[in-house]
């Protein structure tokens, strides 16, 4: 493959996750309501994780495979936190 069409697109891909990380964040900060602010967190966190893979690629490094493993992890459990609050009112 031709290596300016590989670093076309991971510059593309960069723009276009950052692009929809400005749009998650403005649902999270004037969403309707709580369960709608929840999914866009959750779109947000997919997208930094994204994000973090493509810089991965960019560096030629894997430690920063592990951090978006780590923010995964991290992040589903916060999901599964907020939605049982927001459905019985209690974390545990």
């Amino acid at each position: 493959m031709n290596n300016a069409f590989v670093d076309f697109a991971v510059q593309a891909a960069l723009v276009v996750l950052v692009l929809l990380l400005v749009l998650s964040s403005y649902r999270v900060w004037r969403g309707p309501s709580p369960a709608d602010r929840l999914q866009a967190t959750d779109a947000m966190t997919t997208l930094l994780i994204g994000i973090i893979v493509v810089l991965a690629m960019v560096q030629g490094t894997s430690m920063l495979v592990d951090v978006g493993i780590a923010l995964a992890a991290l992040g589903f459990v916060g999901t599964l936190a907020v939605s049982r609050y927001l459905a019985d009112g209690k974390v545990f």
